[in-house]
């Protein structure tokens, strides 16, 4: 049999599900930048985040019984890794209506990265404006446009129309428009 590092996301699936635990750990190093990449864009650098990542994760694990395959495992473990956000963005709504809203937490080590203050300001900027979105279209324009999901795959993601998924990324792109000019003004 062929190096598990060489296996398809099929073949590793199967042998998880045969209790291959070396297969489950390749598949988390395939795809744990992706999740990462969803996670932190619909909530940010921070612990949630990082929690919600090592959630999906347990979740997939837990759940591969029920993975039947008809989407791509990318798109199966993406869906999860949103539809926890979207718990967690719920759960600090709540915390939020109870406690002072803390600050959105920094990008860290961007500098590290060798970015510009002006462009951690630009960053810090769109990602209060990204938090600042609803729900329904937080997750199209994290998909969309910083994950890099095509249209199609964001509509299968999110389970919802292409038409849903481009009319909301119109109009999120407006809203996010409307509060950067806003915050740039001051």
């Amino acid at each position: 049999m062929r190096d598990v590092l060489e296996q398809t996301d099929e073949q590793l699936v199967a042998a998880a599900r045969q209790g291959d635990d070396g297969a489950f750990e390749q598949i988390v190093r395939r795809y744990e930048p992706v999740v990462a990449a969803t996670v932190i864009g619909m909530l940010g650098q921070c612990a949630e985040a990082e929690d919600v990542g090592q959630e999906t994760f347990m979740r997939l694990h837990k759940g591969l019984g029920r993975f039947r395959g008809e989407a791509s495992l990318k798109t199966y473990i993406t869906r999860i890794a949103i539809n926890l956000s979207l718990n967690e963005l719920k759960r600090r709504k709540r915390r939020r209506s109870i406690l002072v809203r803390k600050p959105v937490e920094e990008f860290h080590n961007l500098e590290a990265r060798g970015e510009s203050a002006e462009g951690r300001d630009t960053r810090e900027m769109v990602r209060q404006g990204i938090d600042q979105l609803d729900d329904k279209f937080r997750p199209v324009i994290v998909l969309r446009l910083i994950d890099g999901y095509s249209t199609d795959e964001t509509a299968k993601i999110l389970e919802i129309p292409v038409g849903t998924v481009l009319s909301r990324l119109a109009r999120a792109q407006d809203k996010l428009k409307a509060i950067l000019i806003s915050e740039e003004r001051g």
